[in-house]
């Protein structure tokens, strides 16, 4: 959509979280953004089709924000229509015995898209640097050579974390993966008014836990957290966005916009021609097939 900046949202320098706007609308009805979002992945399906047949890239999505910033329903609305077969979604929870039995990049390193497909990380390599951090204590479950207790973790150990998440990702891109990572900026506010929907609403229920609150108390922490790993890690190969989230709608524009222009700039990413051989006897081909129906 030629209303949406997509350069706008894109880290390039140093970032000050609370100085980014959270709501954005673009002074357009839901039912015009809902509109345009549907024409958009129209575009990213076909392009999806285009990449597949090319098999030499595949896409790297990564998603985070805080609790109730809309990544679900992000996913849902943005990747519609997509062949289903095409991307592939995962949701990062706390590491399993066999996952803390290696290290903290390795059941990231499976759950990379093939080349030809999507792949999209609902919470991801970065939780690693910001849910550990608000809570170091959950790094001790590593089992990580001289880290023995908390106060092992200092300031070195999250540089190295940063830089150890930097390789990964250029290792990443040299090897024709596009990497695009989103930071769904929401405020406190719209949490608040998000979690009271949860509780008023029966069908979203499920989706309440009480640790929610236990976190929300600690949302100065986690945007300190996010301003740093973000500022640490946008590359020009893998660069942040930070995408305004209070408007659900308007964001999930904004992800797809993001998407389909930087995707366009790829113009050796087309279908594959045809063998000579093959063309010079299309004509036979199709005949032969023709001539079928009179059999």
């Amino acid at each position: 959509m030629d209303y949406i900046k997509t350069d706008k949202y894109r880290v390039a320098d140093s970032v000050k979280i609370s100085e980014v706007p959270t709501y954005e609308d673009f002074g357009k009805s839901e039912k015009r953004l809902k509109k345009d979002l549907s024409k958009i992945r129209r575009e990213l399906g076909e392009f999806q089709d285009t990449l597949y047949a090319h098999n030499k890239y595949s896409v790297l999505i990564c998603l985070q924000g805080m609790d109730t910033a809309g990544k679900d329903s992000l996913i849902r609305e943005v990747f519609k229509d997509f062949n289903v077969r095409g991307v592939q979604v995962h949701s990062f929870k706390v590491p399993t015995e066999l996952e803390l039995d290696h290290n903290y990049l390795w059941r990231h390193y499976l759950a990379l898209p093939a080349k030809g497909k999507f792949g999209v990380f609902n919470r991801t390599h970065y939780e690693n640097v910001l849910v550990t951090r608000v809570h170091p204590e959950y790094i001790l479950n590593e089992r990580i050579p001289g880290i023995h207790e908390v106060d092992d973790i200092d300031q070195k150990f999250w540089d190295k974390r940063f830089e150890q998440i930097n390789n990964f990702e250029r290792h990443l891109h040299e090897n024709g993966t596009i990497i695009f990572k989103f930071f769904l900026h929401l405020s406190k506010e719209e949490q608040r008014q998000r979690l009271l929907r949860r509780l008023a609403v029966k069908e979203k229920h499920w989706k309440f836990s009480p640790g929610d609150l236990k976190e929300r108390k600690l949302w100065d922490r986690y945007q300190y957290c996010y301003e740093e790993a973000i500022n640490n890690t946008t590359k020009e190969h893998a660069p942040w966005y930070i995408v305004p989230s209070d408007s659900k709608k308007a964001a999930r524009v904004i992800v797809a916009s993001i998407l389909l222009k930087r995707l366009k700039k790829y113009k050796d990413i087309r279908e594959p021609m045809l063998e000579d051989k093959i063309l010079a006897n299309l004509v036979d081909y199709e005949n032969q097939l023709q001539s079928e129906k009179n059999d």
